[in-house]
């Protein structure tokens, strides 16, 4: 049998475990329609996978076993069996024998099985998936464990998985200029990128009492691990998904309910495909009723970043808040979507839709700025997002002194050394494995990612660049050299900030200006309960539970699988989102930071004692500090207009003080009680608790990371050695507060301010005609004349 090597859009995978068919309405077959019909004599109606070349030839190859709809070629099964048993059981020996599937896959592109099935087609894909952070969340684990106090340096150790690098630390996909640099990238930082991982091992809970940080571990196993593409993911509106490159491939809608023509298939039980077709690039077109798409909507996405960094939400616009108004003309508060509530705030620019103001055109898809090693990896074993990501916002738009192709390999993630200078260029063909997607003409060039690889979608031609948009979309992207050089600034502070400050473009992320804000959830309360023999899912045995089939324990509706000892509860101390505080990241330059994992805790053993009660965990950052991490964060909030000058240069939380300077939220090391009280403070009655539980270590707020003499209260990042607050000198010389008393203190001195002072009120513009008036004057006065 010929093994078919055939030009496939995106990955080939079928429906995920949850679209099976379980309910009565399949039915015994008559041999002869199973013959002649093969899997679709019960599953008649149910929408080709995809269309064009990939689904013509795969049921060319059907026809081959028996099943012209070619079903079997990724789902294995007996096409000819005559009841539902039999059909999902065995598959052909001939299909197993070149590769195909070994038996039925429910969902072939689940983790372990997707070789056999996408992997047809697309070899390397699931390897290279089972190495990256979508799979082994190594980040996560690292970054959690740092604030418990568990892990003590930065070295990626744990993932979801026993997992080896057994081919080496050169990548096995990408250009030779991207080869090159990921080579030495990987020498540069061996704790980032390790050559294996071993599995997050589970919690004897008869250590507890002696090391009551291990919960910390639990705390992991059963709430943050639950995202990565190994799993089906947690039965709740938003977070229905299929596994593996079904995980993104395969629509799912947020209520879990298919809307497809297969018979078999419930509409009513949520948790099922919204239709059996294939989502990637612009020409896999998805109909859904009168809707028709091409792309991976943001959604999509978001049934796993809708959590730690929220930057699938935020990218929406949405952030999480208790309340769930407004109420609905029934007098109901809103669904649940992934478990919380959501305020919509202000939505990334670059995903703004036609029906929002200032976007006429449409918005962009996650996709289209993220490259395939961005989500599928390159073979290699990664510990961080940043060390996995390859892009960078200039490599679109450039600085103001250089377009993107001027700009050299490396701009953005220099980590503090100097680099190679020589410009970057442009690319004339894209790497093979882009071939799988739309193919748009080169034009004068690719544009080239920060590490070498070209953007298959984003072209220059002429002196403009396009975005190609796999939703169909095209967009004309500003050029910052361009802007400059046509003058064409949107305002002058546009101009000052980004032209006239050269340390803003050198030491700064873009987005430390233009995310218009950043989720903050300050104070991660947590109760781990190991008493009464409580457990939870645990979504890490779950992913080391695979049958043969390719389905974990919690595939099956109904279930989330396989747990764990303890029962972990979880709360915050209070939500903001304005004006985020400002650190260096790893990569060395100035960024936002949100809270990361700001965990107070609390630790009850298997018998019931409290063995620590609102306990901060120590880190070694800075010499040792509080495990109540501020992260540096790509919010995906950007914004045209950047933030005010003000809110950096005039702001203490923005340098690192706290809302106010930190002088709000005080006290919580005591905690309070609030009932009938002296006047000095002493309580009257004799009955009565506390309001709010002592917290011993936090004796600040929690939005402050220094204090004004240098002092570092809080751990900031758990990467890389680079990320911190922002160094004591760079905050001297930022801060401005106070500026208003160098003219205004002369308010005091009548007969002076007599003289400037105007009897009219004064607006802004003419206020600062005025300071302009100031500095000319003083200019004169310095050159003598």
């Amino acid at each position: 049998m010929k093994r078919f090597l055939f030009p496939m859009v995106a990955i080939l995978m079928g429906y995920a475990a949850s679209a099976v068919a379980e309910d009565a309405s399949l039915k015994t077959v008559e041999a002869s329609v199973a013959a002649e019909k093969g899997c679709l004599s019960c599953h008649e109606g149910i929408e080709r996978f995809t269309d064009g070349a990939m689904i013509e030839q795969i049921e060319a190859m059907g026809v081959d076993f028996g099943d012209p709809g070619g079903c079997v070629v990724c789902h294995g099964g007996t096409p000819n069996a005559t009841t539902a048993e039999s059909a999902h059981q065995s598959t052909p020996a001939e299909l197993a024998e070149f590769g195909g599937p070994h038996t039925f896959y429910p969902d072939p592109g689940a983790n372990v099985v997707a070789d056999k099935a996408c992997g047809q087609c697309h070899a390397g894909y699931a390897d290279r998936l089972a190495k990256s952070l979508m799979n082994t969340e190594a980040g996560k684990l690292q970054g959690n464990l740092w604030s418990w106090g568990v892990q003590d340096d930065h070295k990626v150790v744990w993932g979801n998985y026993d997992i080896t690098d057994d081919d080496g630390p050169t990548p096995v996909v990408g250009t030779d200029a991207y080869i090159e640099y990921m080579t030495a990238f990987i020498a540069a930082h061996p704790d980032q990128m390790p050559s294996e991982m071993k599995q997050v091992p589970a919690v004897n809970v008869d250590e507890i009492p002696d090391h009551p940080n291990l919960a910390g571990i639990t705390y992991s196993r059963q709430q943050c691990q639950r995202c990565h593409v190994g799993v089906n993911g947690r039965e709740k509106r938003g977070d229905f998904r299929g596994a593996g490159c079904s995980s993104c491939h395969v629509p799912y809608s947020n209520e879990g309910l298919y809307e497809g023509g297969d018979p078999t298939i419930s509409k009513e039980q949520p948790g099922k495909l919204l239709v059996h077709r294939m989502q990637g690039s612009r020409k896999s077109k998805v109909t859904v009723g009168e809707v028709t798409y091409s792309g991976i909507p943001t959604e999509t996405c978001n049934s796993c970043h809708n959590r730690g960094k929220r930057i699938g939400v935020s990218y929406q616009g949405i952030m999480e808040f208790p309340y769930g108004s407004p109420y609905s003309a029934t007098g109901g508060k809103q669904p649940k979507l992934h478990t919380k509530n959501y305020l919509f705030i202000k939505d990334d620019l670059h995903h703004q839709v036609q029906s929002r103001p200032g976007n006429p055109e449409g918005g962009m898809l996650c996709q289209d700025c993220h490259t395939t090693i961005d989500m599928h990896g390159d073979g290699n074993l990664f510990g961080t997002t940043l060390a996995q990501v390859e892009i960078e916002c200039e490599d679109c738009h450039g600085t103001v002194s250089k377009f993107p192709w001027e700009l050299p390999l490396g701009h953005g993630e220099e980590f503090g050394e100097e680099i190679d200078q020589t410009a970057r260029g442009l690319g004339d063909d894209i790497t093979p494995e882009q071939y799988f997607a739309e193919v748009y003409d080169a034009e004068d060039g690719y544009l080239l990612t920060a590490r070498g690889n070209p953007f298959g979608n984003v072209v220059k031609k002429g002196s403009s660049v396009f975005m190609h948009s796999a939703s169909g979309l095209t967009f004309e992207v500003p050029i910052l050299k361009q802007i400059s050089q046509d003058g064409t600034w949107k305002s002058q502070a546009a101009k000052v900030a980004m032209s006239a400050v050269g340390q803003h473009m050198e030491s700064m992320e873009c987005y430390a200006c233009h995310a218009d804000w950043a989720p903050q959830c300050y104070g991660c309360h947590i109760t781990v309960d190991y008493s009464e023999g409580k457990t939870d899912i645990d979504w890490i045995n779950n992913a080391n539970s695979r049958g043969d089939d390719g389905l974990t324990a919690d595939a099956a509706l109904g279930t989330n699988g396989l747990t764990s000892a303890g029962k972990v509860s979880e709360t915050r101390s209070y939500l903001r989102w304005e004006e985020p505080t400002l650190g260096i990241n790893g990569e060395g330059r100035v960024t936002p930071l949100m809270p990361g994992c700001q965990v107070i805790t609390t630790v009850i053993d298997k018998d019931g004692n409290t063995i620590v009660h609102n306990k901060t965990w120590m880190t070694p950052d800075a010499g040792g500090t509080k495990g109540l991490d501020h992260a540096a964060v790509q919010p995906h909030t950007a914004g045209r207009l950047a933030r005010t000058c003000e809110s950096c240069h005039d702001n203490p939380k923005a340098l690192g003080y706290g809302i106010s300077d930190g002088r709000f939220m005080r006290g919580y090391e005591n905690g309070f009680v609030v009932d009938l009280e002296t006047a000095t403070g002493e309580i009257i009655p004799s009955n009565t608790q506390f309001q709010s539980q002592p917290i011993p270590s936090l004796d600040h707020d929690l939005s402050q990371i220094v204090t004004r003499d240098g002092k570092q209260l809080v751990t900031v990042g758990s990467h890389w050695p680079l990320t911190g607050p922002l160094p004591q000198d760079m905050r001297e010389k930022m801060e401005r507060t106070g500026l208003c008393m160098g003219c205004h203190q002369n308010m005091t001195n009548e007969e002076l301010w007599s003289q400037v002072n105007s009897p009219k009120f004064v607006n802004n513009l003419e206020h600062q005609a005025v300071m302009d008036q100031a500095v000319h004057a003083l200019a004169k006065e310095k050159s003598g004349e």
